[in-house]
């Protein structure tokens, strides 16, 4: 279907640029002060991306009470240096790492980010259909973490989704994509404005077949996009992106059947689509 690859890629690239913010939030306040100290030291080099040096001072805390945060932090640095890499000793050494923890010992927001970590390894890995389910659970309480970082779980949970649905091994794609499209519906009523839920819901639409909807969410993401925490400047980058290479040539598809009236439909939905950024374009 067209834009299927851009769809993956772009939320794929969204999630990689925030995804860290949502595991260093949990203080594990039953911990000594020193080793509370350290620990909090790792998270703040995992949450500069400054990743080598999380690992580093993560696992100087092996032998001490914060290990179980420190294999956590060490877990999660090391699927980030995978995204980067694809070396799959990388990937190997971070489901270890988050094997060893206990989440018994965890705060119950490092449990949420440890199920984080837990469906990012297995995204990771290639296990779509599992990735999806730890997600489902981490989205589920990630309202703890606070509006922001629920949304970059959603985004996660929905990208795994999209893959899954993607990969062949789906029966029925439509179930997978009104799964989306339904809770993205819940996220927009939970949050405002949430990037990921207006993007998810355009991209669900497109592939559900109805295009109008998609166009209309495509536009009302849009305008709304300012409400986004960076000024809406990548949703607007990956809904033009999504109009231009899905929507449009899916509705000039379902609109025209001889190629000169393709090609008046496509040039007039790219006018009408350049005058709506026009017209919600800050000056």
């Amino acid at each position: 279907m067209p834009g299927c690859q851009h769809t993956q890629v772009h939320a794929l690239q969204r999630v990689s640029a925030v995804i860290a913010l949502v595991s260093l939030l949990a203080v594990a306040d039953a911990l000594p002060a020193q080793a509370q100290g350290d620990l909090e030291i790792a998270r703040q080099l995992y949450n500069a991306g400054r990743y080598d040096q999380a690992i580093s001072a993560a696992a100087r805390l092996k032998t001490t009470q914060a290990v179980d945060g420190a294999n956590l932090i060490l877990g999660r640095s090391l699927l980030e240096l995978f995204r980067k890499s694809a070396d799959q000793a990388e990937l190997v050494a971070a489901r270890e790492a988050l094997r060893e923890v206990r989440p018994a010992r965890l705060t119950a927001r490092d449990r949420i980010d440890y199920m984080v970590g837990l469906g990012e390894a297995l995204y990771l890995e290639e296990s779509y259909g599992p990735a999806v389910e730890v997600l489902r659970t981490a989205l589920d309480q990630a309202e703890d973490l606070g509006p922001r970082a629920g949304e970059r779980v959603f985004d996660w949970w929905a990208t795994a989704l999209d893959r899954q649905a993607q990969s062949g091994a789906a029966d029925d794609r439509d179930v997978f994509y009104a799964t989306i499209r339904d809770r993205a519906r819940v996220e927009l009523g939970r949050m405002t404005g949430s990037a990921a839920a207006v993007y998810w819901l355009a991209v669900s639409n497109h592939y559900l077949g109805d295009v109008t909807k998609a166009w209309d969410a495509a536009v009302a993401g849009w305008i709304m996009a300012p409400l986004g925490e960076d000024g809406g400047r990548a949703l607007r980058a990956d809904l033009d992106q999504l109009v231009l290479q899905a929507i449009i040539p899916k509705r000039v598809q379902q609109a025209a059947s001889a190629e000169k009236d393709r090609e008046r439909v496509a040039d007039s939905l790219r006018a009408a689509w350049d005058g709506i950024k026009k017209d919600w374009m800050a000056k």
